[in-house]
């Protein structure tokens, strides 16, 4: 039995995999209410409170496709247009081994699960110490805004809801990036509000898979008082992958 996954959530049974990579593929997001059990949700939570005041806070202009500006486009067109991300998160090198999430994320069956799902014939973890599993917090009025992914696929997990806020809301296939189609027109209508995005409602213990590299997605501004704790775990499609020294002083704080 895989540990800290609701009996709910049949992850070896060939069946339940196929629906869910159905759904993923349908869709572009899986969300799974209750896979993570109440049990490991609550040591979870009590592990990131515990540790909140270690975490890194950071708030981070950008556009939506995190990209730097381009000075000889308009200053309203959505490559000069910014948004704003603030957060703060503990690193995997201050999660301990002994955490349902590092236990979750290095069981094989849960691997082969997500592999099956995402259509990935390997998945593997950061070669550094901080990117793999990760716990994002977000206090009373910070907020993840619009952007698209570099990654194929993202994997979360809700530990926290506040009372009010922090919507998870998307756009799917609102660009295609291999074929290099920004949909700059599109994007504009979704910051200037003449696009309704979709809203994903989600509860303490969903896992949710999202295909974000062409879905434009957000967080809305937490609106409660309290914090918003989500884990992420990150996978790569090859070995060997490791955030860049930039990229590390910029969410972390630090190079390790």
């Amino acid at each position: 039995m895989t540990p800290h996954i609701a009996e709910s959530a049949p992850i070896n049974d060939p069946s339940f995999r196929d629906r869910c990579k159905a759904i993923l593929d349908r869709d572009g997001a899986l969300a799974l209410p209750g896979f993570f059990t109440p049990e490991a949700v609550a040591a979870v939570r009590e592990q990131g409170l515990g540790k909140l005041d270690q975490a890194y806070f950071c708030a981070n202009q950008h556009n939506v496709y995190v990209t730097p500006a381009n000075p000889s486009l308009p200053s309203d067109h959505p490559v000069n247009r910014q948004v704003v991300s603030s957060k703060g998160l503990i690193a995997d090198d201050q999660i301990g081994e002994e955490s349902p999430l590092k236990q979750l994320y290095n069981d094989e069956d849960f691997m082969a699960f997500i592999r099956h799902v995402v259509g990935e014939p390997e998945i593997h973890p950061y070669a550094d110490p901080v990117s793999s599993v990760n716990l994002h917090f977000a206090k009373t009025g910070q907020e993840l805004g619009w952007h698209f992914d570099n990654s194929s696929f993202a994997i979360t997990l809700l530990i926290e809801k506040p009372e009010a806020g922090a919507r998870f809301e998307y756009v799917r296939d609102l660009r295609n990036a291999d074929a290099g189609e920004m949909n700059f027109e599109g994007v504009a209508d979704l910051l200037d509000g003449r696009t309704k995005p979709d809203l994903m409602e989600i509860e303490p213990g969903t896992l949710v898979l999202f295909r974000g590299r062409n879905s434009i997605h957000r967080v809305s501004p937490n609106e409660g008082q309290t914090t918003r704790m989500i884990a992420v775990l990150a996978y790569n499609t090859k070995l060997g992958v490791r955030l860049s020294e930039n990229s590390m002083r910029t969410f972390y704080g630090r190079v390790v």
